[in-house]
């Protein structure tokens, strides 16, 4: 069996997460603190970072990208028509740069922001970061996510999933990022009910019971986040 260095509210682990039990996998879960950079987990990973995917075998692979195409490369011909990175280039183009627009883009927009100032910090001593929250970071991820839900809106609008007709990796991704921020009560659902559709698919689907059910100790979710109605 695998295993799975992680971080709850980390949304690269949680896309990993997601791509793992739509795979039929059940990973070994080992919860990480980055910023307590373990000694043990530095070894397996020098840049601190989660996910990180350790095989039976011991391969180590670091980072939510690589762990996607390494998965899809030794998994994914065994999914047949459930493979999550398409066999067309056209279409495998489609789904790595939506990829790249939610592991890089959104993070950087939005959940990044939201999960260090409002989760991470709590956790944090003084010393390595930690403290109140920047509200001007927050006010910033708050603006930035009603564009990226406005762009699933229109994505959704012409396509069956994300990228094309198919659920892949580029659904996984951004439902988790917007799980992290849903958690928060911070994603503006109201104004775009095309994207709230999608999201609400997404999280029925057997592989995210195990996201919903996760809590921040001492900060309970928006009442709506474990909800498959919304």
């Amino acid at each position: 069996m695998a295993t799975l260095h992680h971080s709850p509210f980390c949304p690269h682990s949680r896309f990993i997460r997601l791509v793992l039990a739509e795979m039929g996998m059940e990973p070994t879960l080992v919860e990480e603190r980055p910023w307590e950079r373990r000694d043990a987990f530095l070894l397996l990973n020098p840049a601190g970072t989660t996910p990180v995917l350790v095989e039976q075998t011991g391969l180590v692979v670091p980072g939510a990208g690589l762990i996607a195409e390494y998965l899809d490369e030794t998994r994914g011909l065994g999914l047949n028509g459930r493979r999550l990175l398409p066999e067309r280039p056209a279409e495998r183009v489609e789904v790595r740069r939506l990829l790249d627009w939610f592991l890089i883009k959104f993070d950087a927009e939005v959940t990044g922001y939201l999960m260090l100032e409002k989760i991470s910090k709590r956790f944090m001593t003084s010393a390595v970061g930690g403290g109140p929250p920047d509200m001007h970071a927050i006010r910033a991820a708050r603006t930035n996510v009603r564009y990226h839900l406005t762009y699933i809106g229109y994505l959704m609008g012409r396509r069956r999933w994300l990228s094309g007709d198919h659920l892949t990796y580029a659904d996984l991704a951004a439902a988790a990022h917007l799980s992290c921020v849903d958690y928060l009560g911070d994603v503006p659902w109201e104004e775009d009910e095309t994207a709230k559709d999608w999201y609400a698919r997404m999280k029925s689907r057997p592989s995210f019971r195990t996201l919903l059910a996760d809590r921040v100790p001492g900060m309970a979710p928006a009442d709506h986040y474990a909800d498959l109605d919304f």
